[in-house]
């Protein structure tokens, strides 16, 4: 899963696209609240199969490693083979005093959803979900081949054989000890529990699944053709509920989605119990990287499961 690495956006655009490609037109896009985005216009070029339009997203030069983990997930979700992902070009650094990381991807979006859109692509999922993960995982069923970043929080995964363990130790553990100046000696005592409960909580999956990771309805876009392609992973080997959980997390997807899937994929029993309990590792996340805002919501959930 190793991606091309450039010195330069020129170097870049070059080696892709020959000698005589340059950059039309740089349009900034919108919505992100850690990259700038960008749409590159290319002339100068012929039809690559790529088109002559791509995707571009910069962060600070010391931010390429970001784009690195996010490359490598991309790519775990490609090989899936089951639900439409951009595919990835390359990442690299503009040098310079006004030097920037980027990573170039090919343009997928702007077309209309089908009539359809959410059904097809429940059942995308569920085909991702039940695509074989062994490979993404060294000396154990769950984690992933290296660390990567859920928003702008690094996530660990550590191989583990066990998913509530998994669960435990590399995602609330992580996030509770980052979080501890916002919680006083009592709350400390709940958080004691909960870890020593994941067991009574959670179960193990019948199989472990490949995850998009951060699947909330601001990751999931209408492509060229219509249908839902994915962005943003937070790529990792765990259980297919953990993704479902989080899809209603902010919002929800519509209820022909959740139809769908769970005709396409049965859930194991007790599923809603579980969902508020994988979205606190979200939460967390988010109290981590934003504030206070979000301490409510992670407390009404450390209570529910007390």
């Amino acid at each position: 899963m190793e991606t091309a690495a450039f010195h330069s956006l020129s170097q870049a655009l070059e080696e892709l696209f020959g000698s005589t490609v340059r950059l039309a037109e740089r349009r900034r896009v919108f919505g992100g609240d850690i990259n700038e985005a960008y749409q590159l216009v290319l002339a100068g070029v012929e039809d690559s199969g790529i088109g002559r339009e791509l995707f571009m997203k910069t962060n600070a030069k010391d931010k390429l490693s970001f784009f690195r983990a996010e490359a490598a997930g991309l790519e775990a979700l490609r090989r899936a083979n089951a639900v439409g992902i951009p595919k990835v070009l390359g990442i690299g650094t503009e040098a310079g005093s006004g030097g920037y990381a980027f990573l170039l991807m090919e343009w997928v979006g702007g077309a209309e959803h089908r009539p359809d859109y959410w059904e097809v692509f429940a059942a995308q999922l569920a085909c991702m979900h039940r695509a074989p993960a062994a490979d993404f995982v060294t000396d154990g069923a769950y984690g992933f081949w290296q660390d990567n970043y859920i928003g702008a929080g690094r996530q660990v995964n550590t191989a583990y054989d066990s998913w509530i363990d998994f669960f435990r130790e590399c995602r609330l553990k992580p996030q509770f000890e980052s979080a501890a100046p916002y919680f006083d000696q009592s709350d400390q005592k709940k958080i004691s529990r909960i870890l020593e409960r994941a067991d009574r909580i959670l179960i193990e999956p019948e199989h472990p699944s490949l995850l998009h990771g951060d699947l909330w309805s601001g990751n999931v876009i209408a492509g060229n053709d219509g249908r839902a392609w994915l962005i943003d992973p937070a790529v990792y080997v765990g259980h297919a509920e953990a993704d479902l959980a989080m899809t209603e997390l902010f919002g929800g997807f519509p209820g022909a989605f959740y139809k769908a899937y769970k005709k396409a994929a049965p859930l194991q029993p007790g599923y809603e119990r579980r969902r508020d309990f994988y979205n606190l590792y979200h939460l967390l996340n988010h109290l981590n990287l934003f504030g206070r805002t979000y301490l409510a919501s992670v407390k009404r959930i450390m209570d529910e499961y007390l």
